[in-house]
């Protein structure tokens, strides 16, 4: 079963794993050592972001790192594009609005 991405992003431990490894590729070990919790719910973590390919695997040796996948954010972006453009307007209209309330005091 493929999970949805937003599923995966919307637990504050999931985007602070993809925070990280957006840093630099790491092993599960690694990823572990900045969190309280334990190794196998850093694991399972780690394992819902694989399935919404938000991470890729790569075997080096007798490790495995654990890569971020840009790409696959953009699905993210996409969806938020949307409200980034209302937002924007509505920003400006309200810019609009307060300089206009700016003038029409100073005079």
């Amino acid at each position: 079963m493929r999970r949805d991405i937003f599923q995966a992003i919307a637990d504050p431990t999931r985007r602070a794993i993809l925070s990280l490894i957006a840093l630099q590729a790491m092993t599960p070990n690694a990823i572990a050592e900045h969190f309280d919790s334990s190794r196998q719910a850093v694991s399972k973590h780690i394992h819902i972001l694989v399935e919404c390919d938000l991470l890729e695997q790569k075997q080096d040796g007798r490790e495995i790192y654990y890569h971020f996948n840009p790409k696959k954010m953009k699905e993210v972006d996409k969806w938020l594009e949307q409200f980034r453009n209302l937002w924007e307007n509505r920003f400006t209209n309200l810019d609009s609005l307060l300089n206009k309330m700016k003038t029409a005091k100073a005079k």
